[in-house]
């Protein structure tokens, strides 16, 4: 059907991925580049000695793939990382930021790569080329006016690597302070919230073998076959294994009915695997209620089989069971189960699969981490893994899905706003000055701080935030207030056209880039969401000869900005093994780095949880009372969540379809139930206005078109980051202060 001049909706498809996705992968990356270009990266990708993929983090098994160890989304990543389309000064020169302002972000990623630092100045039009010593120097000059340290912010996004990460935040604390805000902000920090709280450890507990060998897998809030399409491939092999896997998530994912595995005959050939033996399709938010029931239905049934609790694991290994079990049968579990929007039979089904297995393994995306109470959610998932033992055991555990590649090993390297004391007594000892002990700026403080003027000069390391963060036009408004807002980068985004009064992009080098110091090439490490730190190396020549690797970079603005160094800059970036011999010194497990770091599969990092070794401060894994959500909507109210498309990783925009939800050529469109249109008055294809009112301010986005959805009731669905200005500020995560994208309450009209 068709809606407007360019959008199209269909149906959802029954299955993910198989010949169509091997074709649709070719399409994507001979678009961006030759033939044999395109062979020449694809071939190292992921492999032994080989380049890490730029997209999800989603590890590698030991035995790789000759087929090739990628999936369509990977391919659709380094195509844009490596397309040969260039955004120079000539680029720069025909378009103005008006211009520029005026495109999508689809249009703006297909520009190309960045060739040459380039600079905005007050009451500039365009930008234009500025030398790398000039832009050290001006960045230095403004950091050094500011009244105090604090007044800088130093963003960081999960690409970058372990080497530039560590060099990041010792420039930063060196510099004085501790505003070390990143994406972990905006996706995990809620999971490394409560992991830390309950198990010691703000990582998951599992590695890919776990999941081979589990029995139980539930997949909670979470769209595998666009976010991390690998874990298809780990979850078919444990069908293979015979575990079962629940999904509880409120959309129909077509990823997470049946895969077709383009890797195999059996895929290509139109026969795959049905991936959920069972999906609830819970309310947006409930799934604390769900949790809840279903602890309290365990307790009735261990009544008669006292065996389904591990008891023994319950007294030896953990604290706070009692208190958390006496406030659980508090609550009426008739109104849980109301609160959920299941059915009682459905719940059931979860219930015996959970009381008859013990190796069970609980996965999470942002579907649970971007709430108010999303450190409630994971906490809970956590008391129900205690109450079975399924943790510290092979085939058990937690398994948060990170999003972008290194995300984990930007924390693991120091890049905290809350660092621990232990990181700064580290940093202290090994470099002879005081770090900051006072807490940082987390990207929601940032933002009120740049918007209330505390905050003067932005950096980011990669990213583009402005998309990233909640409440756009906030956000924009508090980044034009920066004197300085500088980009480290490899592609033009949204975030170099909203500038402070003088804007910066320093074009830096990909994963795909070979960098070689004295004629000796370099590589970079980084840690994937499993704690697995491994090499990866380049294979293409640079855009051009102005492009530099990211430690360079901030070792360069370290050296024009800090007086009285003690560190040898120019030393560590000769030969990035001085880096990791610096890195082996200030964080732990990483002992003999750059002898761990040559097996081809990398090195696993130290996890007490994995081994049931829980590192909390009275060595137990603690039970835990949480919370159910209590937002209170009013009766027109819609909860919404914002979702990926399948042509979209993160910020970064492929292409404009989301063929596995049926939407062609638009983005603009918000999936709503059937019932919910009849009861609005509303049909497929209308064209409609969201909008809210969080304290007092109205927000609103025209021009969505209907899309009728499988979608509980209540609930509707935009695409990140189109419905981003409908986030408060405000609206955020407990603890985690992770803004709440994924129950917003907006209100829908017509429009005429």
């Amino acid at each position: 059907m068709k809606t407007a001049k360019d959008l199209k909706i269909g149906n959802p498809p029954k299955s993910v991925a198989g010949f169509k996705a091997i074709i649709i992968s070719l399409q994507q990356i001979l678009q961006r580049m030759p033939f044999f270009r395109a062979l020449k990266v694809l071939y190292k990708l992921n492999q032994k000695d080989g380049t890490d993929c730029p997209g999800c983090a989603w590890p590698d098994p030991n035995h790789r793939s000759k087929l090739g160890e990628f999936c369509e989304n990977g391919i659709k990543a380094i195509a844009e990382e490596a397309m040969e389309a260039k955004a120079n000064p000539e680029f720069f020169a025909k378009y103005s930021i008006e211009q520029l302002q005026e495109q999508s972000d689809y249009w703006l990623g297909q520009q190309g790569r960045l060739t040459h630092p380039m600079i905005i100045r007050p009451n500039d039009t365009h930008y234009s080329p500025i030398s790398w010593n000039e832009a050290n120097k001006l960045i230095s000059n403004e950091l050094n006016a500011l009244n105090n340290p604090n007044e800088g912010i130093f963003y960081t996004s999960g690409r970058t690597s372990n080497e530039a990460a560590f060099l990041y935040q010792l420039f930063v604390r060196m510099y004085g302070t501790n505003n070390l805000p990143d994406c972990s902000n905006m996706c995990h920090e809620s999971s490394g919230a409560a992991l830390s709280k309950t198990v010691g450890i703000g990582k998951g507990s599992v590695t890919l073998n776990d999941l081979y060998k589990s029995e139980l897998i539930l997949i909670f809030g979470q769209n595998p076959a666009t976010n991390h399409p690998r874990m298809l491939v780990a979850l078919e092999k444990a069908k293979k294994n015979g575990a079962k896997i629940v999904t509880i998530n409120p959309l129909i994912e077509a990823g997470l009915l049946h895969f077709k595995n383009p890797q195999t005959i059996k895929g290509i050939s139109g026969i795959g695997t049905e991936i959920s033996d069972l999906y609830l399709q819970i309310q947006i938010n409930e799934d604390v209620a769900l949790l809840k029931a279903v602890l309290i239905k365990l307790f009735e049934k261990a009544t008669l089989q006292p065996d389904i609790i591990d008891q023994d694991f319950i007294d030896h290994k953990t604290a706070g069971f009692n208190d958390f079990k006496k406030d659980l049968l508090t609550n009426n579990l008739n109104e849980l189960i109301k609160r959920t929007g299941l059915l009682e039979k459905d719940i059931d089904k979860l219930v015996d699969l959970i009381a008859n297995h013990k190796k069970i393994i609980t996965c999470w995306g942002m579907g649970l981490t971007q709430h108010v109470n999303a450190v409630d959610n994971i906490q809970e998932i956590v008391n129900l893994l205690l109450v079975k033992g399924s943790i510290g055991k092979e085939g058990a555990g937690t398994c948060p899905v990170r999003g972008h590649s290194n995300v984990q090993g930007d924390r693991t390297m120091g890049i905290a706003e809350r660092p621990s004391k232990k990181l700064l007594d580290k940093i202290s000892e090994n470099f002879g000055f005081s770090p900051p002990q006072e807490h940082g700026y987390s990207v929601v403080d940032s933002i009120a701080a740049m918007h209330q003027k505390k905050a003067k000069v932005f950096i980011a390391m990669g990213g583009n935030f402005l998309s990233a963060a909640p409440d756009t036009h906030f956000t924009s408004a508090a980044l034009k207030n920066c004197n300085l807002t500088a980009h480290i980068s490899t592609k033009l985004n949204r975030s170099h056209l909203v500038h402070g009064k003088t804007g910066i992009i320093l074009p830096s080098m990909g994963r795909t880039d070979i960098f070689e110091v004295n004629g000796k090439p370099q590589f970079i490490s980084v840690e994937n969401s499993m704690g697995i730190v491994h090499s990866s190396k380049g294979t293409l020549k640079p855009p051009s000869k102005f492009v530099e690797s990211e430690p360079v970079i901030v070792a360069n603005i370290a050296k024009a900005t800090l007086k009285d160094s003690k560190v040898d800059w120019d030393f560590l970036i000769s030969d990035f093994n001085n880096i990791r011999d610096l890195i082996e010194k200030s964080i732990a497990g990483f002992d003999n780095y750059n002898e761990k770091i040559k097996n081809p599969i990398g090195f696993e990092l130290p996890n007490g949880a994995r081994i049931g070794a829980f590192n909390t401060p009275n060595k137990k894994a603690n039970f835990t009372i949480n919370k159910l959500r209590n937002e209170e909507k009013s009766v027109d109210d819609f909860v919404m969540m914002t979702i990926r498309s399948h042509d979209q990783f993160n910020t970064t925009i492929y292409g404009l379809d989301d063929r596995y939800r049926g939407v062609y050529n638009g983005r603009m469109v918000v999936f709503i139930n059937e019932q919910d249109m009849l009861k609005k008055g509303l049909k497929k294809g209308d064209k409609v206005t969201l909008f809210n009112n969080y304290n007092h301010k109205k927000r609103k986005i025209s021009n969505f078109t209907v899309v009728p959805y499988n979608i509980p009731k209540g609930c509707v669905a935009t695409y990140f980051p189109e419905a981003n200005p409908l986030i408060p500020l405000e609206l955020k995560a407990h603890t985690s202060h992770t803004p709440s994208s994924k129950s917003v309450f907006v209100k829908i009209q017509l429009e005429k």
